[in-house]
């Protein structure tokens, strides 16, 4: 890259973005890093990562501005800087007894990129708590104010994401890798309340109560961590103890990662343990136990190895939003959602994990025996380092699968992360 810069104010964030733009070179605004593929070769312009970190707690009634979400006496208004860890967020949120966001624990990135990808999981959406959104916008370099309605939000996107994009995983010419309004702040209205609502049924279940019951937020976010946990799709907080990660996310929030770590670890050895036969409780709960009361320190050589199916984009495409026709084609068996397409007429959503699998991409699928770059063996969404993968591994990956499902569905799969430097969209006609 020609310049890396990391700003600490607002002022320097601004002018560090309409340098790059001055000086007419590519630019990329990061947060993590956690959903972007980029390619091997040097990315020829600067690169922006956000380091202001800082919540405020905004006035009530009265100070609530208008918008598509209104405040009430119930609610809370709360201004995250763009930089801010999503899961930092989310953790205070929970602890300070604001629900709406708790079954989005475990999302990895920052708070900018939340409202970019319109992030959901576990019946929520951030659009649902979202506010306005502060930006910059690079066209006409003044700062607007964007509302709910604004942001257009969709599955998986929004005004701000479909400003880099032509069509579906096709670049914009102008605003790509960074869309034309780059998130200063966002203003979340949340609701003033220890319970939240099980909104999903794999979460009810992991609950053990009926989906639309009332339940603590920290059992909630727990049980979200669980549930991620066990599909490997949760970040490595061993990424924070790199240099490179050093104090992106609170050090207390990233030790209590490890913790949660271990004990899912402990409760994989309890499995395991168990293989072939049915699981005494006692014996998962009493791994469980001794993990949380160290910390993983019993297992700390094992802690200390990185874990695999969590080296990944997390989902890296997205569910299939299709026509009725095209949908009318797919297997009878094949899930199917209601949902409103863009134009307003009616579509069906459909999983890309179920076309993946039934594709014949099986969980732990790898191009070749020994390849770096393989599915988790744990879910088929994720594309996982299996160590020492470049992004040309990932790429041929990402490639084979999408070429494999739209010859067995004639469904196209979209990447969910930011492609940089490569294509992803055109089929390999070497296969």
């Amino acid at each position: 890259m020609k310049r890396f810069v990391e700003p600490r104010t607002r002022q320097e964030f601004i002018d560090a973005v309409r340098d790059a733009d001055d000086a007419g070179l590519p630019l990329l605004v990061i947060g993590g890093g956690s959903n972007l593929l980029v390619a091997d070769e040097p990315f020829d312009g600067v690169v922006v990562r956000d380091a202001r970190r800082e919540v405020h707690r905004l006035g009530e009634g009265a100070d609530a501005a208008d918008g598509a979400n209104t405040q009430t006496a119930q609610e809370v208004l709360l201004r995250a800087d763009a930089g801010v860890n999503w899961d930092d967020f989310v953790t205070s949120c929970v602890n300070g007894g604001f629900s709406g966001i708790e079954g989005l624990s475990g999302v990895p990135g920052t708070v900018g990129a939340s409202v970019v990808q319109n992030i959901g999981a576990y019946g929520q959406e951030v659009a649902q708590c979202v506010h306005s959104v502060e930006a910059w916008d690079r066209q006409t370099s003044r700062m607007v104010t964007l509302t709910h309605d604004d942001m257009h939000f969709g599955y998986r996107t929004s005004a701000l994401k479909s400003s880099m994009y032509e069509a579906a995983g096709v670049p914009a010419k102008r605003f790509f890798p960074t869309p034309r309004y780059v998130v200063v702040s966002v203003t979340f209205v949340l609701c003033r309340s220890v319970n939240g609502v099980v909104a999903m049924g794999q979460l009810a279940k992991a609950l053990g109560v009926e989906v639309g019951c009332t339940m603590p937020l920290d059992a909630i976010r727990e049980a979200v961590l669980q549930v991620r946990a066990g599909k490997g799709m949760l970040e490595d907080p061993l990424r924070y103890g790199t240099p490179a990660m050093r104090g992106v996310r609170r050090p207390q929030n990233v030790a209590e990662a490890m913790k949660q770590r271990a004990v899912q670890a402990s409760r994989s050895v309890a499995l395991n343990q168990g293989a072939g036969t049915r699981i005494n409780e006692r014996t998962e709960a009493a791994h469980v136990a001794r993990a949380r009361a160290d910390g993983g320190n019993a297992n700390r050589a094992e802690m200390d190895q990185p874990d695999m199916n969590r080296h990944s984009c997390g989902s890296f495409f997205m569910n299939p939003v299709l026509s009725t026709t095209t949908a009318a084609a797919l297997p009878a068996d094949a899930p199917r959602f209601d949902v409103t397409l863009p134009d307003g007429t009616a579509g069906v959503k459909t999983s890309a994990a179920w076309l993946i699998d039934h594709a014949g991409f099986h969980k732990g699928f790898a191009v070749r025996p020994g390849a770096a770059a393989g599915l988790s063996t744990l879910h088929t969404l994720a594309l996982t380092n299996r160590g020492g993968a470049k992004a040309s591994d990932i790429a041929e990956l990402a490639r084979t699968i999408a070429d494999g499902v739209a010859a067995a569905f004639g469904v196209r799969l979209v990447p969910e992360p930011v492609v940089v430097g490569m294509d992803l969209m055109t089929p390999d006609r070497a296969q």
